[in-house]
Formats: structure tokens, sequence, C-alpha cells
């Protein structure tokens, strides 16, 4: 078996577009939550609250390689021209040579291309008006086949459409599609376009927050006072490559991929199972090869609701004891769906180099009936870790844990 590492990321986020920009609404506590004024007329929307990737310039694609691209496939691939040009691999031969594989997701294809065929199919009962490409930017696997399409990937295409799970997946089976030696490059991750329907659909389950006149306040995951969670975008592309394949052509080394796993509750279609999460942290812990010990911080999944934080941190505290420092980037975020998993995961890359953690962001009376874990809180907190892991859990029971450590000596 190989050993993975990342030699490429690049994200797409409602509080930033490089880690610099990240980084200083982190250490300013400040969330990219905004008031949707233009949802007053959907009747029965209780949420006005959204997290929008602010600046997504594509203005230099060519109208040829993007008019099968929905919002999501945009983001998606933006975010894999970033990480490509981190790892020195844009405009490189590896990409159409059959060495480079993809594995990417969203919770669906584009919701906006859904709707036109909603609209003049169902509502109208007419094909008029539904262009050749709408299918193409709804289709399921549509931000993998465009990444592929854009950038002539030639190796592997594995979709990843698991809602919450999406990004992480990808990253996941990207790292194993390495790590068995099938390709040398991979390139992982999730994507997701905001659209109303995320909030509604939500708002239908009373799980969105309607902190409406207080943005800045919410989400609030882990608190006795949350109220839901807040719909975002935003995309994240890793580059997957196996170690002595960078090493050989002197490439940059953010950290190594030290395990993975993936697992379903079986139980129900939504509600979270907290044996279910601590059976997938378990495996990721035995697939890396560390122990509970070993671990030095955690990013939550942390959605701000209540089944779910207190299942998951139930399912923490039964792994690592009350000992693990952990928060959820989704207090700065939003819950960006099926890019959540990437966001995440390159972020916590990001602060594991950087040799500091974000705190949970509203985090004030932490809710008793939660899981007793170290809560970062208040302000930035500097820890030294060799090893950090990442969870997300999705509906239908999809888990997912990586686990991360710094760049092999």
């Amino acid at each position: 078996m190989k050993r993975v590492v990342v030699t490429g990321m690049g994200g797409l986020s409602s509080i930033g577009n490089d880690w610099k920009s990240v980084s200083d609404r982190l250490r300013a506590g400040r969330n990219g939550v905004v008031v949707r004024s233009d949802w007053d007329d959907i009747d029965g929307l209780r949420t006005r609250l959204a997290a929008p990737v602010a600046d997504l310039d594509v203005s230099g694609y060519p109208r040829k390689r993007t008019r099968s691209m929905g919002r999501d496939s945009l983001l998606s691939t933006r975010a894999t021209e970033l990480a490509l040009g981190d790892a020195g691999l844009l405009e490189s031969p590896l990409l159409g040579d059959g060495s480079t594989g993809i594995a990417y997701g969203s919770t669906s294809g584009s919701p906006a291309a859904m709707g036109v065929w909603a609209d003049k199919l169902f509502a109208k009962r007419t094909l008029s008006g539904i262009g050749a490409n709408e299918y193409v930017r709804m289709m399921s696997h549509t931000c993998a086949a465009n990444i592929a399409q854009f950038f002539g990937v030639r190796g592997r295409v594995i979709p990843t459409c698991s809602a919450c799970t999406s990004g992480s997946q990808g990253i996941g089976y990207a790292y194993e599609a390495v790590k068995y030696g099938h390709h040398p490059l991979m390139l992982g991750g999730g994507a997701e376009e905001l659209h109303e329907i995320d909030a509604a659909v939500f708002d239908i389950l009373y799980a969105a927050s309607t902190r409406n006149d207080q943005p800045e306040t919410t989400p609030r995951p882990f608190d006795v006072d949350r109220d839901g969670l807040v719909v975002s975008e935003g995309a994240a592309t890793f580059v997957l490559e196996e170690l002595s394949h960078a090493r050989a052509r002197g490439a940059r080394i953010h950290a190594e991929v030290l395990g993975y796993a993936t697992n379903c509750d079986g139980r129900h279609i939504t509600n979270p199972d907290a044996e279910g999460m601590e059976r997938v942290m378990r495996m990721g812990l035995a697939d890396a090869g560390r122990a509970p010990e070993d671990v030095g911080y955690v990013n939550a999944h942390g959605t701000a609701t209540e089944v779910g934080d207190i299942a998951e941190s139930t399912a923490m505290q039964s792994v690592y004891g009350s000992r693990v420092p952990t928060s959820s980037l989704k207090s700065y975020l939003g819950h960006a769906l099926g890019a959540c998993g990437a966001l995440e995961a390159w972020m916590t890359v990001e602060m594991m180099n950087a040799g500091w953690y974000a705190p949970t962001l509203n985090l004030d009376r932490i809710d008793p009936r939660c899981g007793e874990l170290d809560y970062i809180t208040g302000g930035v907190r500097e820890i030294g870790a060799d090893c950090v892991v990442s969870n997300n859990f999705a509906f239908g029971g999809v888990n997912t844990s990586l686990v991360f450590g710094p760049p092999p000596a």
C-alpha cells in the first residue's frame, strides 16, 4: 500500500477563497451569514439566512467550456484550478495521460437547472425553453464530469453524491485510489451551490435557524440556545498524490492523509445515530494506525441541530474521552452540504500547519446534554498536533472520518 500526501488545496467559501482571507475571518470571529430578503416571497419559509460565496470570478473561462456548468460545477472547477495551481500541475501532461483521476461530489446537480425542467416540463407542459445543457447541469455527477472535461482528466471518475458527506467521501475515495495503487494522482473534494430549495428542506424539518434579525449570532453548534443550521455554498479540492511520486517531481507537501473510513448507520434516513458515528471514528483511527490519545484536534460536523449535536458529541466522548479539543467550522461557514467535508478538511489541514485552531463561534453555553469534550471557545487556541481528524455525517446515515498528519519527514 502507498502513502498518500496532499500536494495541492484550493477552496471557495462564504468567509474567503484563500487561506489568508479565511484565517483572518476565523481569528476575527466573523461568520459569513447574511440575510436573504429575496426569499421574502416564498410562502411558509421562516428562515432568511444563508452564507453565500461572495466572489466567484470565472470571467476568463471560455463559454464553450462552461456552457454545461451550473454554479456548483463552476465552483468546483475554480476550486480545482486553485488546487492544481497550488500543486504545480496546471497544464501538466499528468492530467491527460491517465495518471490522474477524480473523486468528487455534491448533494445533487444544479438545483437551478432542475428548476428549469420543473417549470417547463411539469408546470407548463412544454419542452420549449429547455436548453440542451440543462440536463448536464443537473445530472448527479455534473461536478466530477465537468472538472474532467475542463482539465482533460482521463483517469477514473468516482462521483460522491451523498449529501453532507459528498466532499469528505470525495477526498476519502481519492485517498483509497492512490493508497491501493490505482492512480498516482487523484483530485478529491466536493461542491454545493446555494439555492432556496436547500433552505426550504431544512425549514420544513424545523432544522433551519430563524435568527433573521441577528445573522452574526447563528449558527450556534453545541450551544443550548441554538435554533438550527444555516445553509451555505462553496467548493474545495484536494490534490492527493503517492508520496514517492510527489517527491520525485519536487512537489510541496501540505500534509499526509493517514486514514479514512466511511460507513452507514442503517437505522434511520435522517436521524443521526451515535453508535454509527462512534464506529466510523474508530475505523478511521484504525486505518491510520493511530490511537484516540494520538489525536490533537477534531473538527466536528457540528451542524447546530439538537439531535445532531448531541449524538455527535456523545460519540466523540465515547471515542476520545473528555480530553480532545474540538470545534465546528460551520459556525463560520454555515452548512455547505456537499462541500462541507472538503472545505472543513482544507481548513483543518491549514490550521494544523499553522499550529492554531479556531473556536466554535457563538458557543456561549454548552448544552449539558452534549458530550463532555474540550470545546474550544473564546479565541483561537495554539495546539501542536501531529494528528487531526475531520468528521462528517449525512442524511441516509452516511458517516465519514478523515485523519491527517503533517508532511512526512
